[in-house]
């Protein structure tokens, strides 16, 4: 075993390793550490993590941990003799990778590295802070999500039969009216464009989603599962005033989240429930647009069904 490896093990003579959480908190003594370079271990209590190095690894680089080891800076142990550090323990194994080798490879989430920037921060290690800092600003220079925008019908054909995915489609052509529209048309297409981006941003990864600009329709939402249509849910029709006909725009919100969950069940096999599924084209078919106790109830037992499946599978946030 290397004398700079991290454990979360104590050393065979170090007694029983207790959280400092579930006890009460144990007297302490101050002292200026005299450890010498030779030692084969230094114990290390950083907010109730326990861990184990070496002065010289802890001394390596010009940070606080270098003050703390080398005698010039006073130390908290407890009773047991573990060296106490008031902080998060949760990354502080990768500052120490970080101090063995002078590289480490970063936290995968943004969350992540930003934890970790604050204790490279705390540490004084300018190196690492310089790594997370470099990490964050290329993080924010990456898009969230990219949309294919379709021109044509073959793409549109290619990229829904070439894709594991289930899709949602949007199609959004305002120019293909011939009718005025009426007062709150805008405000409707507007209000499914932001739907449209909202749930882009929250199934990134697990939906592929796209912009149609070249149909017939004006504004209307295709869904896809296994290469095949699921559902079309159209947001316009035409409306006769006097002497004029004009085109009215819909925003049916609660349906298009239910198509939506709809075409999540074929995320992966097997089919799901045909059952539930047509169940849900029955009440879409059938009901107003307007969200009923019966619609409401149908769409959590959907979401349900949903995160059940998933949830056990990985970590990704569910959208809502």
């Amino acid at each position: 075993m290397s004398g700079e490896s991290c454990l979360h093990q104590p050393h065979p003579q170090a007694g029983p390793i207790v959280s400092v959480s579930s006890v009460p908190c144990p007297k302490t003594k101050t002292y200026s550490y005299r450890g010498a370079v030779g030692n084969k271990y230094v114990r290390l209590n950083v907010g109730g993590d326990l861990y184990y190095s070496t002065v010289q690894v802890l001394t390596r680089q010009d940070t606080l941990l270098k003050l703390m080891f080398s005698g010039k800076m006073e130390v908290f142990t407890d009773k047991e003799g573990w060296i106490l550090i008031d902080r998060c323990g949760k990354h502080f194994g990768l500052i120490l990778n970080y101090l063995r080798d002078g590289s480490l490879t970063l936290p995968k989430s943004r969350q992540g590295i930003m934890e970790l920037l604050a204790e490279a921060k705390y540490y004084h290690i300018q190196g690492l802070v310089d790594l997370c800092q470099h990490a964050v600003q290329d993080n924010k220079q990456k898009a969230l999500c990219v949309i294919p925008v379709i021109t044509s019908p073959k793409e549109e054909e290619r990229l829904i039969q070439g894709c594991t995915r289930p899709v949602v489609k949007l199609l959004y052509n305002r120019g293909n009216n011939k009718y005025s529209y009426t007062s709150n048309s805008d405000d409707n297409l507007l209000k499914n464009i932001e739907l449209f981006e909202k749930l882009s941003l929250s199934y990134n990864g697990r939906v592929l989603f796209i912009k149609d600009v070249i149909g017939d329709e004006i504004c209307c939402w295709s869904f896809y599962g296994q290469g095949r249509k699921l559902a079309e849910v159209c947001c316009t029709s035409i409306v006769y005033a006097t002497e004029k006909k004009q085109t009215k725009v819909e925003f049916p919100e609660a349906r298009i989240y239910e198509e939506t969950l709809n075409a999540l069940l074929y995320e992966t096999l097997p089919v799901p429930d045909n059952f539930l599924l047509e169940a849900i084209r029955r009440h879409a078919h059938c009901c107003s647009h307007s969200e009923d106790d019966e619609a409401v109830e149908l769409r959590e037992r959907v979401r349900r069904i949903h995160i059940k499946r998933y949830s056990t599978y990985d970590d990704r946030p569910l959208g809502h």
